[in-house]
């Protein structure tokens, strides 16, 4: 809870913040801060409210453990991170070389993934300390996911998980200096749908000011008509016998609710024929196109000259669909008829089908398969951010990550989310050591810090070390045991989808 704590008197590096005196510890060279509220806990009267400014505490607040997780779906055993009973869920967590003012460092700012649905700040995964080692101030931090961030609701904003991600960026903008920060250097960067949050960011007048740059790793293309936001809601309050208002909801408890958003994840071929291709991938949330707290969809918004001043790094896996063809245990067991069903359910216009096939005409089924998904979902979406980007003039570097993880004898691939370990050098820790392998490779190191000091050198100058991506040329970084800078990687895809329109997506006839 954010009231009055006082640690025991210790060497721990202190920070003072605009709410009150926070004091963390050091490891490998570099001070930690963490379980920092940023926001009030979003409970009782404010459950479902845009988050409000936390109060303060008198004396010294202990900042030496992550803040308990904000409610989580199902997915991969998530739910469990957050059985606590602390509700102070808004919290963050600061990893910089130089604790103190004056010391003006860049400041990058992770968004988790998670499908707008799990995440939490707390993965092992997502330590910030091999980043700030390079000499960058590294936050990351909670955010509302799920039907508590995202679910259309009467009564209530839209998008809370992207309003309390507005809310971290502006407790980095007043408190970042007091950690060695500047809050004219921030970068944000988040990997599918923390890119897909950063992009959004990009489209929304209330992040305006927050960030001077942006990374987006496999922009996920799921963004929601208040429509169909609002139908798959009042699914989810079904399965509770309520009604889709904050008033109904309120009382619920928060397992109850995202156990209710699970149930209709499962089931959401049933209604196939009016949500869509998102119910084929039975993904129930994603920000919300409601015209205030997102006024247009990120593609939209960049082509429109929105946010052309800050610098863009933009990029995706090479095997994005892979990670859940393994998960889905279809490696290698998709049928013609599968396939054939995808390509219709997920390429490009009525004809996508066939251009797939035209493209791709010795490609095994299981090939079309994952490339028409991984198209779909992240490549082409984060292709059409760049050109979007582009097109108006503005800077972008775009990437593709082509190395191969040899965790599993390689059956990963390049495949969505390996980018996460290689960013952040936790290549032994979390659910990703099972794509990197027990041991990293001496290859994986180096392709880690490469990545790495591409992405800070970014924060901190603009420059990642690659050519900006333009119209003509539309030179690449491929990242691999050998990276180089290719023209026009995913030109075969890119002409399949170039005269598709990356927009919200509505219910069908809607």
């Amino acid at each position: 809870m954010t009231g009055a704590a006082s640690g025991p008197s210790g060497p721990g590096p202190e920070a003072r913040t605009t709410t009150g005196v926070v004091r963390g510890g050091r490891e490998a060279g570099v001070a930690v801060f963490r379980g920092i509220p940023f926001a009030e806990p979003p409970v009782g009267e404010l459950r479902f409210a845009a988050p409000r400014a936390v109060r303060g505490w008198d004396g010294v607040r202990p900042a030496l453990s992550y803040g308990p997780s904000p409610p989580q779906g199902g997915h991969f055993g998530m739910e469990a991170l957050s059985r606590d009973a602390d509700d102070d869920w808004l919290t963050l967590n600061v990893w910089t070389p130089e604790p103190g003012p004056g010391a003006g460092l860049p400041v990058m700012v992770w968004i988790q993934g998670g499908a707008y649905a799990i995440g939490t700040s707390a993965l092992p995964e997502y330590d910030g300390g091999r980043l700030a080692g390079a000499g960058v101030v590294v936050v990351t931090f909670n955010y509302r996911v799920g039907l508590e961030g995202f679910g259309q609701f009467e009564g209530a904003p839209a998008n809370r998980g992207l309003l309390d991600q507005i809310a971290a960026l502006e407790w980095v903008r007043d408190n970042i200096r007091a950690f060695g920060g500047a809050p004219d250097r921030v970068t944000v960067f988040g990997q599918s749908a923390g890119a897909g949050s950063a992009a959004a960011l990009l489209a929304m007048p209330r992040a305006a000011g927050l960030f001077g740059r942006a990374v987006a790793q496999s922009v996920p293309g799921t963004f929601f008509t208040p429509e169909l936001a609002a139908d798959i809601a009042a699914a989810c309050a079904a399965e509770l016998g309520l009604k889709p208002t904050v008033s109904g909801l309120r009382a619920v408890a928060p397992a109850r609710l995202s156990a209710a958003g699970d149930a209709v994840g499962a089931t959401m071929d049933r209604h196939a024929r009016r949500w869509g291709a998102v119910a084929h991938r039975s993904i129930p949330i994603a920000p919300v196109v409601e015209g205030d707290t997102l006024p247009v969809a990120p593609w939209h918004a960049l082509a429109g000259g929105a946010a052309r001043d800050i610098p863009l790094i933009v990029g995706h896996t090479r095997d994005e669909q892979r990670l859940f063809t393994v998960i889905d245990g279809l490696l290698g067991q998709v049928t013609p008829e599968q396939a054939a069903t995808a390509l219709r359910i997920f390429g490009p216009g009525p004809d996508g089908a066939r251009r797939y096939r035209d493209r791709f005409p010795a490609a095994s089924p299981d090939e079309l398969y994952e490339r028409v998904q991984s198209d779909w979902l992240f490549r082409m979406p984060s292709l059409h951010l760049a050109e979007a980007r582009a097109a108006v003039g503005g800077r972008v570097h775009v990437y593709e990550l082509t190395w191969q993880a040899p965790g599993m004898d390689g059956v990963f691939g390049a495949c969505h989310g390996l980018d996460v370990p290689l960013v952040f050098g936790t290549l032994d820790r979390g659910q990703p050591a099972v794509l990197i392998g027990e041991e990293p490779s001496p290859e994986a190191e180096t392709l880690s810090a490469r990545m790495r000091a591409a992405w800070t050198a970014f924060a901190t100058d603009g420059d990642p070390g690659w050519p900006a991506y333009d119209t003509g040329r539309r030179l690449v970084q491929l990242f691999d045991t050998r990276p180089a800078v290719t023209a026009d990687p995913a030109k075969a895809s890119r002409l399949i989808w170039e005269d598709h329109t990356f927009s919200a997506l509505r219910p069908a006839g809607g």
